[in-house]
């Protein structure tokens, strides 16, 4: 079976994913959950963004994992799609979960809804962190009170270079076999960025969720059952 890489996005560490781990590894998969640097029980650790990548690659390479699937959630899509090209023929499948997707020379800042600026300006008036969000940033996301108290105890602020830093491809991400699933109730389609490679590669496809931006936390088993079809079909 698969060996799962599993990365959550902003503020979460590798906690985000246990009920998600449970699922897998009945289902006989390997799972190994990462926390990025500067998060969770890694606060304090200084990280940017090819730190995240390196956190990523390492993981695979202390293990000598095969048949890897790497799994990036929201902002970690970026440091993962990067992680995957480097991993080689280790690599069986990348699936981005509700997530960023890195284009060279750009950063997740670059595609912020309100603009780079704005990112920026919150990263610097927080110390150079990005401020977890608060429990009612968590309404119309398909989640139960004890699921958002469980994601906001568990959130922790963000180092801001990893969010500022432009990714590095060495070759067009649409080469890669992948799965990008979209969550609805945090919009009906992907940006732009992810709709062209949809589009026009033949390695990529789409799965819709219905439910929030966390879906790790609202549906865990339905996002299991997702995660091992893509590995059983890769």
């Amino acid at each position: 079976m698969a060996e799962f890489v599993l990365v959550a996005g902003a503020w979460l560490g590798s906690r985000a994913w246990d009920e998600v781990v449970s699922e897998l590894r009945t289902a006989g998969h390997g799972t190994h959950p990462v926390t990025l640097s500067g998060l969770a029980e890694k606060q304090g650790v200084q990280a940017g963004q090819q730190t995240h990548v390196r956190d990523i690659v390492d993981e695979v390479e202390r293990h000598d994992l095969h048949d890897v699937v790497l799994v990036g959630h929201s902002y970690s899509g970026i440091p993962v799609g990067q992680a995957a090209e480097r991993i080689g023929d280790r690599l069986a499948r990348v699936v981005f979960v509700d997530s960023e997707i890195p284009v060279d020379g750009e950063s997740f800042a670059s595609g912020w809804w309100a603009g780079r600026e704005a990112l920026e300006a919150s990263i610097a008036g927080n110390g150079g962190f990005w401020a977890p969000l608060t429990a009612p940033d968590f309404d119309g996301q398909g989640l139960t009170d004890e699921q958002v108290t469980r994601i906001v105890g568990g959130s922790t602020p963000h180092p801001g270079t990893t969010l500022t830093e432009p990714a590095v491809l060495a070759r067009p991400l649409g080469e890669l076999p992948a799965t990008y699933i979209k969550c609805l109730l945090d919009g009906d389609e992907p940006n732009g960025d992810v709709a062209k490679l949809l589009a026009g590669s033949e390695h990529w496809e789409l799965v819709e969720m219905d439910t929030g931006h966390w879906p790790m936390f609202s549906q865990p088993r339905e996002l299991a059952r997702i995660l091992h079809r893509s590995a059983v079909e890769s």
